[in-house]
């Protein structure tokens, strides 16, 4: 039997959570988040991703209710949530101090919230043994948070915020303190909590890897505005403008002019170069400037100029990096350009098949990049 695919977003008939319409935040003469409208799904994992100052913690803070929009309604499970103080939200936040008493044991600090609602003692217990369990951490309950490592600090943060079982749990760059290694880690377990718990995620975050391995969407902000929302897969393969092909990933951008050609457009894009090819649905582009984005992995490198394939250029390779899995050349063009092609590294490198200032041909299909009109 084929597993349902997780997409409410492409289902006219589902409600979301969260809705965001025409919202506007103003700091002063300051625009921080500009007449924005986005749906949030139950049980999503929606990441806010953008480069500082880009409003995605603006965003974050008028659902935590810690700051009031200046126009435009926030919808929560249907009720407009802007008059309704943080604490009568069905919404947790959890920063990226983590904000734990140090004075208080793990069990303690998860428990704090639920004493505060005087919820039964018996309740509170049992609620903490859940929290304890499904955060891993039952072993560490009479500990002290200076007594754990900063992992596990993160994921008590994470259990006293979701003891109160909320509709909705807000993460401030919540992988922010921890290291590479445990990041990468963590946010598997993050994915896991939220799986099991059916709790809806929305995480704020610059880093783009982070966005892309725990999201079911992403929303690339700027300026206040979200640029795309989609899928990660989407994001990366097909981003609707350069801004979102530039910020997520690497990516090689040839900029040129376009002329309608069998399904597609011929782009000329230096002096002396053969135009190159590339097949979309894209229309309106002709005669017009325009720009292809290439991922370096779909970037072949070769010391023959290859055989019937769609684009080949010719270039001279400038730097090496060696990052174990892959290798990423950087390979000068006659003009100047550098473009990247990377290799991944599935054998033992004893002696590269190419050097420095080494001739080499860079080649692709006809469908390994997107076209965009800016």
């Amino acid at each position: 039997m084929a597993e349902t695919v997780f997409a409410p977003w492409d289902d006219s008939n589902a409600k979301p959570l969260i809705q965001f319409k025409n919202v506007t935040k103003r700091f002063g003469e300051f625009t921080a988040i500009d007449d924005l409208s986005i749906d949030i799904f139950e049980q999503e994992f929606f990441a806010l991703l953008g480069p500082s100052g880009c409003g995605k913690t603006t965003l974050m803070r008028l659902l935590a209710g810690f700051e009031t929009p200046t126009s435009g309604e926030i919808l929560l499970a249907g009720e407009n949530i802007v008059p309704v103080p943080p604490n009568k939200r069905a919404v947790n936040m959890m920063f990226q101090s983590y904000a734990l008493f140090p004075h208080l044991d793990i069990t303690e600090n998860i428990a704090f919230g639920l004493k505060r609602d005087k919820m039964p003692k018996p309740d509170i217990d049992a609620r903490v043994e859940e929290m304890l369990a499904l955060t891993r951490l039952t072993q560490f309950a009479r500990r002290k948070p200076h007594q754990i490592s900063g992992g596990q600090r993160q994921r008590v943060a994470l259990a006293r915020s979701l003891a109160k079982a909320p509709k909705l749990l807000l993460l401030d760059e919540p992988l922010g303190a921890l290291d590479k290694k445990l990041r990468q880690d963590t946010q598997f377990e993050l994915m896991d909590i939220q799986e099991k718990t059916g709790t809806t995620f929305v995480i704020v975050t610059h880093d783009q890897e982070e966005a892309m391995t725990v999201a079911s969407r992403v929303a690339v902000m700027d300026e206040g505005r979200i640029v795309q929302v989609a899928t990660p897969d989407a994001i990366y393969e097909t981003p609707n403008s350069i801004y979102v092909a530039d910020f997520i990933g690497d990516v090689n951008i040839f900029e040129g002019h376009a002329s309608a050609a069998a399904d597609g457009y011929d782009i000329a894009w230096g002096e002396g170069q053969k135009p190159l090819h590339a097949k979309t649905s894209v229309e309106n582009l002709d005669g017009k400037q325009c720009y292809l984005a290439i991922r370096p992995e779909k970037v072949s490198i070769s010391a023959q100029k290859p055989e019937n394939v769609g684009n080949a250029v010719l270039g001279k390779i400038h730097d090496i990096a060696y990052l174990g899995n892959i290798s990423t050349y950087y390979v000068g063009l006659p003009d100047g350009k550098i473009v990247k092609a990377q290799t991944a590294n599935t054998r033992r490198i004893s002696r590269r098949s190419f050097t420095w200032e080494d001739d080499v041909w860079l080649s692709w299909t006809d469908t390994a990049g997107v076209v965009l009109g800016r």
